[in-house]
């Protein structure tokens, strides 16, 4: 085996150069100016021609150090010299190979560096290198293809060697590269390692020029319809032009719509600001987009159209009977309102909120109004609303803003007085967007909406004429300087006689009629109604026992098809005994009668978001230490009333006839059923005390009584909130004789007087009285209780702290 060749060292002129490496193999021009470079040049057109070139790392320096000079160069020979007019000497130089720095002496005015030429390493083919070489050479050939300062056949000649060595040299002297990369493929001097970097290099060189190309078409493409519709809409205006309805008839046009439009002075002279900044645009600029939209909307929002309103309050009566049953406070707010519409010539806008359970009829009541009173009728939803733009819209500074809500509803009315629904203002959120519940403050405030500024418009807009009404299930979710701008009124729920009215009316025809379904092929009896409601409905509204009827429907609606392809007749009447066959098993039964009185269950009352329900409260014993355990997903609030009735049955243990140490022997456990449902609030307080008094005397409690009010310490019973709703409740269940606090007397009035009626309302100061009333068994023990005797202080004593 033949030894390697070693190494050659030379001593030979250096020239640092500037953004360019030169590659072995290749011819290069380039212009010499700098003194210390002439004079290299000088040394080796002197010598034999051969010089060294290495380039510079900052190419902004004119006298760089050796430091500043990269280690690997390329030793040249001159080809040629020609001295330019201006001082300075352009050169030819070919490379002839490269080379690595070992000394750097500065003589005479220019470096001369001592360089190493390695010796040559892996230059033969081999099955290695032919693969690389024909990788290189395709990967070359699809960048020249892409590339368009290359010309494609010149470049292809160039790279048609042998040499695996030179082929990498002519390829990266050809690339478009960084000057880093093309030192750092200069330094490799193993021919397959700067191949295999070239095909690295070159994979992303055709990456960068497909995407180069990819937007090169895009914008010429654009370009192309722009210039297309550029030509298009200057032969339209030419052709306008001819027929005399250039661009000046449309800016004519709209300014007739201004000074029809009915704005007041102030908004008129703002939109004809606009217009004349619109008619000083380019057609084509995106500003102009953004001034034409404004102007549609300053024309397309009401701003003197009004509906004729019908202000006879018989006829406004008729309606909405026709349309409610029942529901008698509200029917007489409305005609007040139209009362007072005669009256007085421009009153302010009436701002109502109906509170109540879902299905009771508040959104189809807003809608009956405006029918009685001859206005448009528009419907917002707030529910889940959680951005200030939504009521107030955005600034016209963001790109595609558009009004608020409240505006886009009142261009959809067209007039400045429609019946405006908010919907779910209770189910309002907020975030970091901003709180549209206070947003909403301006717009139901009679005083200051007059002057309501939306931020898209930017000028005022007068709603004090607007009808606002606003629904919502509960109220306690609506902050409170918005509750105060609202008239409150409350639908509590209907009774089972309002429902079974509600039903006949409208229900049974509009799913009659929904599902096609003759009068002659289906009636409802009375008895029947009210066993859809009461053993397939438990609400306060009426929707679910719309759904019934609607699948009754449907039912009878087949049947109907069924027997006409027989020739049959289908007359069907639904009753108490065959409502069964078509809604299937009773979904609530009423289990009031079959149940007996029972040790430590009593019957409560609670208020929910959809009406009044009844509440079993259970307590039970257990021998232990005295441990009182709460279960049933209670809230503070009841577990706090747990622990005050607690508290008072030990007060007054001895009065009760256990022993005054009773709990230490004892654990009790109170629950509430349906335990996945969550439960709060004061109200349960003399349910768990009746309970508890009955497991710990062994007295059942009756179960033909509900009950509802909040305990305290001494046994007194405060009053509670819904009472119509938990009295309608216990109407619902069949429970007639109610346990009430004495100074909710004054709800009272507020129930429906044929339930009133029947039900024996019992009220009651304190907890003596209740258990007296709720236990099977009056207690003969029960008495005021007597007071501890108080020790008297000598007046003469002096005080301690």
């Amino acid at each position: 085996m033949p030894k390697p060749d070693k190494a050659d060292t030379r001593g030979l002129p250096m020239m640092p150069i500037r953004d360019v490496v030169i590659f072995p193999h290749m011819m290069t021009p380039f212009v010499v100016g700098r003194q210390s470079s002439v004079r290299a040049l000088d040394e080796a057109l002197a010598q034999d021609k051969k010089l060294f070139l290495a380039t510079q790392h900052d190419a902004t320096l004119d006298e760089p150090k050796p430091e500043e000079i990269y280690q690997v160069g390329t030793i040249v020979t001159i080809v040629q010299s020609v001295k330019l007019p201006d001082g300075n000497i352009r050169v030819l130089v070919e490379g002839l190979e490269r080379a690595k720095i070992v000394e750097i002496s500065d003589e005479d005015g220019f470096f001369r560096a001592t360089v190493r030429v390695p010796a040559a390493r892996g230059e033969g083919v081999t099955p290695q290198s032919e693969e690389l070489m024909q990788k290189v050479t395709g990967l070359f050939e699809q960048y020249v293809k892409l590339s368009q300062a290359l010309n494609y056949e010149t470049m292809l000649n160039t790279v048609r060697v042998d040499e695996p060595g030179r082929l990498a040299d002519t390829v990266a002297a050809n690339l478009s590269l960084p000057v880093e990369d093309k030192q750092e493929l200069l330094e490799l001097f193993s021919p397959l390692d700067r191949l295999a970097r070239l095909a690295e290099l070159l994979d992303a060189e055709i990456e960068k020029l497909n995407v180069d190309r990819t937007i090169q078409g895009r914008v010429k493409r654009q370009m192309e319809r722009a210039q297309k519709e550029y030509y298009l809409n200057e032969k339209i205006k030419a052709i306008q032009k001819e027929l005399g309805r250039g661009e000046k008839s449309e800016i004519d046009e709209l300014k007739k719509k201004i000074e029809a439009a009915g704005m007041p002075k102030a908004v008129a002279e703002k939109a004809m600001q606009e217009l004349k900044r619109l008619e000083l645009m380019p057609p084509m600029s995106a500003e102009s987009t953004v001034s034409r939209n404004y102007i549609d909307w300053m024309l397309a929002v009401p701003w003197k159209t009004k509906s004729k309103e019908i202000r006879d309050i018989k006829r406004a009566e008729t309606i909405l009977n026709e349309d409610h049953y029942g529901l008698a406070k509200i029917k007489e707010r409305i005609l007040e309102f139209l009362a007072v519409r005669q009256l007085v010539k421009n009153p302010k806008g009436s701002i109502l909120c109906f509170v109540g359970p879902p299905g009771v009829g508040k959104t189809s009541l807003g809608m009956s109004i405006a029918r009685a009173t001859g206005r448009k009728f528009v419907r917002l939803s707030l529910g889940g609303v959680r951005d200030e733009a939504e009521i107030r819209g955005h600034r016209r500074t963001y790109i595609g803003a558009l009004p608020g809500q409240i505006l886009q509803m009142m261009r959809k009315a067209g007039t400045v007085n429609p019946v405006f629904l908010l919907d779910e203002v209770d189910k309002m959120s907020m975030d970091f967007r901003g709180d549209p519940s206070a947003a909403l403050l301006e717009v139901l405030d009679p005083e200051q909406n007059e002057t309501f500024m939306d931020h898209y418009l930017d000028v005022e807009y007068d709603l004090s004429q607007v009808m606002f009404i606003t629904t919502a299930n509960v109220l306690h979710t609506i902050p409170q300087p918005l509750q105060d701008r609202m008239e409150v009124i409350r639908l509590p729920g209907y009774t089972e006689q309002e429902k079974m009215e509600i039903a006949k009316r409208f229900l049974v025809p509009k799913q009659r009629k929904a599902t096609g379904v003759a009068e002659d092929h289906l009636r409802f009896s009375d008895a029947g109604i009210g066993a859809v409601i009461n053993g397939y409905t438990r609400e306060a509204g009426v929707r679910n026992l719309e759904r019934e009827i609607g699948n009754i429907c449907r039912k009878v609606a087949r049947r109907v098809v069924e027997a006409h392809d027989g020739k049959e007749t289908v007359a069907v009447e639904v009753g108490a005994e065959n409502v069964g066959e078509y809604l299937g098993i009773l979904k609530f039964r009423d289990t009031q009668h079959e149940e007996r009185n029972e040790i430590g269950l009593a019957t409560g009352l609670a208020w929910t978001e959809v009406g009044g329900q009844i509440l079993a409260t259970e307590a039970t014993l257990m021998d232990g230490k005295g441990k009182l355990t709460l279960t049933g997903k209670l809230g503070d609030v009841m577990q706090e009333s747990a622990q005050a009735a607690m508290s008072y049955i030990r007060s007054r243990a001895h009065l009760l006839g256990l022993p005054k140490d009773f709990y230490r022997n004892l654990d009790i456990h109170v629950h509430v059923p349906e335990g996945a449902i969550p439960k709060d609030g004061p109200s349960a307080g003399i349910t768990i005390a009746t309970a508890l008094a009955s497991a710990l005397t062994r007295i059942p409690a009756r179960r033909d009584f509900a009950m509802t009010g909040e305990i305290t310490l001494r046994g007194k019973v405060l009053p509670i909130g819904g009472v119509k709703e938990k009295l309608m409740a216990a109407h619902r269940m069949k429970i007639l004789r109610i346990i009430l606090p004495k100074d909710n007397e004054k709800d009272l009035p507020d129930l429906p007087e044929n339930i009133r009626s029947l039900l024996e309302i019992h009220l009651v100061e304190n907890m003596d009285q209740v258990l007296e009333l709720a236990l099977e068994q009056p207690l003969a023990s029960l008495a005021p209780p007597v007071e501890p005797p108080v020790a008297h202080r000598d007046e003469s004593e002096p005080l301690h702290q």
